[in-house]
């Protein structure tokens, strides 16, 4: 198994990553460095979580062998004469028990020496060189809205240097502090431990502000989880704001393509810059490149004289301002959509709870043929227990648990500092469990510590938004900048976690001050004595900080704040809130009723298909009864004709009635959230999907599309 388990990590850790960028990015429509870029710094970032527990059991072996070798080797005369008083009382005592050291039992997962060195040398530079250098570059060259790649990479370089300029001066700062004292002497790799240092402590800054956030927030949103009824009053809350947005992205986008429209009207297929055109064009939805298509006149000339044209910068403004529009437009479309299935969803478990079949019914029924999970195990009987009896139980189960997690991380994290005696849960626990060398049990606490703390880390990363500019959306709604800029912050915060971590379980001689063999991960930080305030100062008191933002997250303080600044929270004491809330039970009652109506319309005409749609084939005994029928029609037409009666008959009325319903289009919905919704307003001699884009070719390149 030597090397096995390394193997088995790595490919698993691949497709963990692999399957979050399919979630949260577009593989068919995002550019392929972009996605490429995320998906290596996540990887990295997991691939540390994941095997830094291998390099802890590794590193306590090499530490039982050391030990193993001391006593058996060179012992002491301390050693020896206890040893000796020890056998003798044994004797004396007639137990036969020995005091020497127990065998070193090597761990299944043992890593060969000078494979974990270079292994983490790679993935640690590769991370710090995306997160400080390309990603940034990448994500201002894919939010860029120049049409060649100079104007792009100089879009990026001035944005950048906000970043350069904050690393530099961190750096810079170091590096004077270092060379003002004598008895210090720069070499490469005093250097590079500065680097490394002046990383981890960026890092660290912002990784106590998330992690006091998610420490608490995540207990509670189990928690709250488990109540429907505030959940459905929340979800109400989300539907009424989501609706906003929902209404101002459309405003938004109908204003950026009305531009776009007189852009492309100014300017003609001769002109210069018509191919910039052609390229915002691209980027816009269908509907409105067929809409812009219509008034052109493909033979009309551009005069230089008469008009005005746009220049090329407002160009590039435009066609990131177009980017950004559609963007936010389908994301809040596919939102708001699966905002409305999760309301339906919590509405129809109420529904069910005062139910006395025990059996779950969803007010809309999916249109799909159950599956054999659906048909032998969720049946509806299962899913009514799950829904209404025992999820609610489970997640105050877990709240509970995560909570339990959360007060040991605070207290851990207020105490890691004290090696005598011990006050750290998580090194009692890891010390517990070296001692009978239980190399699994290390293992596994090190990986559940771990991830517990990159789970309210991460969670918190998920979660924010910063003005819509960053913003994490599920159903492949992500867009590259937020993608990339997620990238980056895995990158910065990763690294101090790890070594937070092994600061908790005394793991770190820097910060714990004790004579143990050192990780390889550890190793390849460097000497943090090298700047003493910074490894016995900031590093030990800066995390008991977590314990303010705890308890400012536990009493919203931060809700409170941005919902005085006018930014509407959900507060549950609130008018506003109220409101709200009132506003999005109608908007749902809206919807549930207009998805009502469609359904009952297509009800009707399945049913109208199959009473009538057999008399349309052309079978043998059709024409038989059509023949029948007709002879039938024409003598009744005679015996009308000369009685004076109306020689319709109730039949043939109500065939005249079928074929009406069939044929009789949906009413118009003016709530409609495309432009296409509007049947009447498609041009009939126009193929759909058909747009307009001018005559000149553009070679497409490896960047053009982003």
């Amino acid at each position: 198994m030597s090397g096995a388990a390394l193997g088995i990590t790595i490919v698993v850790v691949f497709f963990l990553a692999l399957f979050l960028l399919h979630r949260y990015g577009d593989f068919r429509k995002q550019q392929r460095m972009v996605l490429f870029g995320t998906l290596l710094a996540w990887y990295l970032c997991f691939l540390i979580v994941f095997i830094l527990p291998l390099d802890v059991s590794t590193t306590i072996y090499k530490q039982c062998i050391i030990d193993h070798e001391e006593h058996t080797v060179t012992p002491t005369v301390n050693t020896v004469l206890s040893t000796v008083n020890t056998v003798l009382s044994n004797q004396t005592t007639g137990n036969s028990t020995k005091s020497f050291p127990k065998a070193c039992h090597k761990p299944w997962s043992y890593i060969p020496d000078g494979i974990m060195p270079v292994f983490w040398r790679v993935v640690y530079w590769t991370s710090q060189c995306l997160t400080w250098l390309l990603l940034p570059f990448m994500q201002s060259y894919a939010r860029s809205g120049g049409f060649s790649i100079t104007a792009k990479v100089k879009t990026a370089l001035i944005e950048n240097a906000i970043y350069y300029g904050t690393y530099l001066l961190i750096f810079g700062s170091l590096l004077i502090y270092v060379a003002v004292h004598p008895e210090w002497h720069l070499t490469w790799y005093e250097l590079q431990t500065i680097g490394i240092t002046a990383a981890n402590t960026w890092g660290l800054f912002l990784l106590v502000l998330l992690m006091g956030y998610g420490l608490v927030e995540i207990p509670r949103s189990y928690w709250e989880a488990s109540r429907h009824g505030h959940l459905l009053i929340k979800t109400y809350f989300k539907l009424a704001k989501l609706m906003t947005e929902k209404a101002d992205s459309e405003e938004n986008l109908e204003d950026v393509m009305e531009e776009v429209r007189k852009v492309s009207e100014a300017i003609k297929y001769n002109h210069p810059l018509r191919k910039n055109i052609d390229t915002i064009l691209r980027k816009c939805p269908v509907e409105y490149q067929e809409r812009f298509g219509r008034n052109m006149d493909d033979y009309e000339d551009y005069d230089d004289k008469e008009n005005t044209y746009p220049s090329e910068k407002s160009l590039a403004k435009l066609h990131k301002q177009a980017i950004y529009a559609v963007q936010r437009h389908n994301r809040t479309r596919v939102q708001w959509q699966m905002l409305l299935e999760e309301a339906f969803h919590l509405e129809d478990v109420s529904q069910n709870e005062i139910s006395s079949s025990h059996e779950f019914v969803h007010s809309f029924p999916s249109l799909e043929p159950p599956g054999r999970f659906s048909r032998y195990i969720y049946t509806p009987a299962v899913e009514w227990y799950w829904e209404c009896l025992l999820k609610q139980w489970f997640f105050r189960v877990l709240s509970v648990v995560l909570t339990l997690f959360s007060v040991a991380v605070v207290w851990s994290e207020c105490t890691f500092f004290s090696t005598n005696p011990v006050l750290s849960l998580f090194a009692v626990f890891i010390q517990l469990a070296e001692r009978d060398y239980n190399y699994l049990y290390i293992e596994m606490a090190c990986f559940i510590t771990i991830f517990f703390l990159c789970t309210c880390v991460y969670s918190t990363v998920f979660r924010i938004r910063v003005f819509n500019y960053y913003y994490l959306a599920p159903h492949h709604q992500t867009d590259a900048y937020s993608l990339q800029f997620s990238g980056m912050l895995f990158c910065r915060l990763t690294p101090p976690l790890c070594l937070n971590f092994l600061g908790l379980i005394h793991m770190d001689s820097a910060i714990s001050h004790q004579a143990k063999e050192q990780t390889a991960y550890t190793s390849i930080m460097g000497s943090m004595r090298v700047l003493s305030f910074i490894a016995n100062g900031f590093y030990i008191y800066y995390p008991m900080l977590i314990v303010l933002l705890c308890i400012a997250t536990f009493f919203s303080l931060g809700t409170r704040c941005l919902n005085l600044m006018g930014f509407q929270q959900f507060m549950g004491d609130n008018e506003l809130t109220s409101d709200l809330i009132d506003e999005g039970k109608e908007l749902l009652r809206r919807e549930r009723r207009k998805r009502q109506r469609t359904e009952d319309g297509e009800n009707r005409r399945r049913e109208w298909r199959e009473r009538y749609g057999n008399r349309e084939q052309n079978s043998p005994r059709n024409r038989n009864v059509q023949q029948s029928e007709m002879k039938e029609t024409n003598y009744s037409d005679s015996a009308n004709a000369s009685t004076g009666r109306p020689k319709y008959t109730r039949t043939s009325q109500v065939e005249r009635d079928g074929i009406e319903l069939l044929e009789d289009a949906e009413p118009l919905d003016f709530s409609a959230d495309m432009p296409s919704d509007d049947p009447l307003g498609a041009d009939p001699g126009r193929k759909p999907g058909g747009r307009y884009l001018s005559m000149s070719s553009s070679r497409s390149r490896i960047f053009d599309d982003v």
